[in-house]
């Protein structure tokens, strides 16, 4: 039940890593987990860290028998659980909070915003949901105080002075922007509208298209003409639509910046249209129909 002054992301292409000049720098292939302590000195590797943890902060009450065998045996089955528990989101999330992405990066000709003030986020370890918070705040590359909040804590109480009687967790505060919100879904998106380039597609939206559409595409190419009014007995005509169609599109592109063609009800499309929204791009969008 600690709080740690700043939880530093670490991924293999963080600022950690790949800026000297950063505050947190590390030299390249220094070992994460790192815990620095107050006069400087760090201990790496989550096992020695673990052991400093249990070494300084354990409680240990002399009243109880380490030969409590029943005990031990009901709290090695509770470990068990916790880990085996632990390891489902690692499966089902493969990949999340592994490495900066791409919004977050800086390049030679954009500059990512960065929080001045540090963001505060109170959450525990068990909840799944505060690991989404804490995998895009890796994915952000954006430094955090962590407060620890599990459903023991005494800052379950400071929660709940400060938010009017709610102790849900996770909980962010940015007093880079007088905000605090609790909900997953909407921290996630608060950061990524703040402190990134533009906001990634849906992680479902993108599996499924990166596995449906390949095998739905020679479907497709065979309906593409049908759709398109051809009966397949009027060449000549269906290729003169064509060509008139073509026209038109060229004629659309070459006098807008940004033309979209969309469905009004396909979930791909309105997942294109709201990026370039959250961008400031100006776009022409052109509606094919409610769906395909």
């Amino acid at each position: 039940d600690l709080i740690v002054q700043t939880v530093v992301p670490a991924a293999p292409n963080s600022r950690v890593f790949v800026d000297p000049s950063y505050d947190y720098a590390l030299p390249e292939g220094s070992e994460i987990p790192r815990l620095v302590l107050e006069s400087g000195e760090a201990v790496a590797g989550s096992e020695d860290i673990l052991a400093y943890l249990d070494d300084t902060f354990a409680t240990v009450d002399g009243g109880a028998s380490s030969s409590d065998d029943e005990g031990d045996a009901k709290q090695q089955s509770m470990d068990a659980v916790f880990k085996a528990a632990s390891f489902l989101p690692s499966i089902l999330r493969a990949g999340r909070g592994e490495r900066v992405c791409s919004a977050a990066s800086a390049t030679a000709t954009t500059t990512v915003p960065r929080p001045t003030k540090p963001l505060v986020l109170y959450s525990y370890e068990g909840n799944q949901f505060c690991r989404l918070v804490r995998e895009v705040l890796t994915e952000l590359d954006l430094p955090y105080e962590l407060r620890s909040a599990g459903k023991s804590s005494p800052r379950r109480a400071q929660m709940s002075a400060m938010t009017g009687g709610s102790s849900q967790c996770p909980y962010l505060i940015d007093e880079n922007t007088d905000t605090a919100m609790f909900e997953s879904a909407d921290i996630v998106r608060y950061l990524y509208k703040t402190y990134a380039l533009w906001t990634p597609p849906s992680e479902l939206l993108e599996g499924a298209s990166a596995v449906v559409t390949p095998l739905l595409r020679p479907i497709y190419q065979k309906l593409a003409p049908l759709q398109a009014g051809s009966s397949g007995e009027d060449t000549a005509a269906y290729d003169a639509a064509i060509a008139k169609a073509t026209s038109e599109i060229e004629e659309e592109v070459a006098s807008n910046a940004v033309v979209v063609y969309t469905y009004s009800l396909s979930p791909f499309c309105t997942e294109a249209t709201a990026l370039l929204d959250n961008l400031n791009i100006n776009y022409k969008e052109i509606s094919l129909g409610k769906e395909w």
